[in-house]
């Protein structure tokens, strides 16, 4: 599998918890905060345990040798969460936000669960508000909305066509 996927701007990186660098998780759990703890004003424990068995997909800005994080994500196993994989942690920072730069991460998460698991469904805890973002992506609402860490949420599940 490719590890990453340039465009004229970013560059993208897929990796296991094991590869990623000190710095990377680093960046990551930097942005995590700053998106949804700190932006948010939102309390809750980032550091769930599904971190070591995800893939991760970093988005990168800048010169290789010293690059800034301008998008994250998550893959989870089947069982980790839900008995269907699941993507989340989804994020980009301020300096991106309205470039299109969420809908190309995504676009990713699904071709790499797709490629690495043809057919398999992807479901998603969505915040309320991103409703529209993910049924554009091909996700459908299956559950009632319900409160996580004081947010609007609803479930969504991506089912790939044949």
């Amino acid at each position: 599998m490719p590890k990453t996927q340039p465009t004229p701007e970013h560059y993208y990186r897929w990796s296991s918890f094991d590869e990623l660098t000190t710095r990377e998780l680093y960046d990551i759990l930097r942005a995590r905060q700053e998106v949804f703890a700190v932006e948010q004003a939102c309390v809750y424990q980032d550091a769930d345990g599904k971190d070591q068995n995800a893939w991760h997909l970093t988005g990168w800005s800048g010169a290789s040798d010293n690059p800034t994080l301008v998008a994250y994500l998550r893959v989870v196993a089947p069982g980790a969460k839900y008995a269907e994989h699941s993507i989340g942690r989804v994020l980009t920072c301020q300096s991106v936000r309205g470039t299109g730069i969420g809908r190309e991460l995504m676009r990713l998460g699904i071709e790499h669960t797709q490629r690495e698991f043809p057919g398999a469904p992807i479901r998603i805890s969505a915040q309320l508000y991103l409703k529209r973002f993910y049924s554009a992506l091909g996700f459908t609402q299956t559950s009632e909305i319900y409160d996580e860490d004081g947010i609007p949420h609803i479930e969504m599940l991506y089912t790939p066509s044949d």
